[in-house]
Formats: C-alpha cells, structure tokens, sequence
C-alpha cells in the first residue's frame, strides 16, 4: 500500500505558510490492457494535485523512500522526543558591543579630524 509523507521545505520570503512537497512511495501503479492485449501505463494518474493541495510538487516512486525529517524518536515513556536547541548569544553579544565601540571610535576620531585640522 502506497505511503504519503511530506517534506516540509525552507521559507520563502514570500510565502504565506510553509512550503512543502508531497511524496508518495510504495506506489504501485495501475496497468490496463487495452482491447488489442496491449499494456499501457497511465499517463499521470497525479497530475493537478499539487496544485490542489497547495503543495510545491508530488513526488511518486514505486520503492520505499525514508525522509529522515520526518523520523520520530520515541522517548523511554513511549512518547515522542522533543528536543530544544538554544543558542548562546553570549558571546555574540561581546562581539557586536565590541564592534559597535570601535564604530563609534571611528566615528568620534573622524569628527575630531573635521574639527582640528
């Protein structure tokens, strides 16, 4: 039985929600004979579904395909892991105060130029 996930893609600057991409995998695709007793496949038996769900394309294979973002990692009390990355700021802190110090260096060393000559 054919899966869906979807692959959830970075942010544009103008997107009103996130974007993302269906993928269906595990797909087996129908085949018809024909009255001759020629086989043909479908020619896109998903075409206009993106579009209808908002998506940004439908990706379809025929073998399994594994998303690692989408993994969820179980936590010993049988529910799923969450885990918060915070950055330290701290030193990016020291950085900008120390960069904006020697602006103002510059800037005061430069209006003393103007003034004396």
């Amino acid at each position: 039985m054919a899966r869906l996930q979807i692959l959830e893609l970075p942010e544009g600057v103008r997107d009103d929600r996130p974007p993302f991409v269906l993928v269906i995998d595990e797909f087996e695709p129908e085949r018809y004979v024909t009255a001759g007793g020629a086989e043909f496949k479908p020619s896109n038996p998903f075409g206009g579904v993106a579009e209808k769900i908002g998506a940004r394309a439908v990706l379809v294979f025929e073998e399994a395909v594994e998303i690692p973002a989408n993994e969820v990692t179980i936590g010993a009390d049988g529910y799923p892991l969450r885990i918060r990355v915070e950055g330290d700021f701290e030193q990016f802190r020291q950085q900008v105060e120390q960069e904006v110090l020697e602006a103002q260096g510059k800037i005061t060393r430069a209006v003393q130029m103007e003034r004396h000559p």
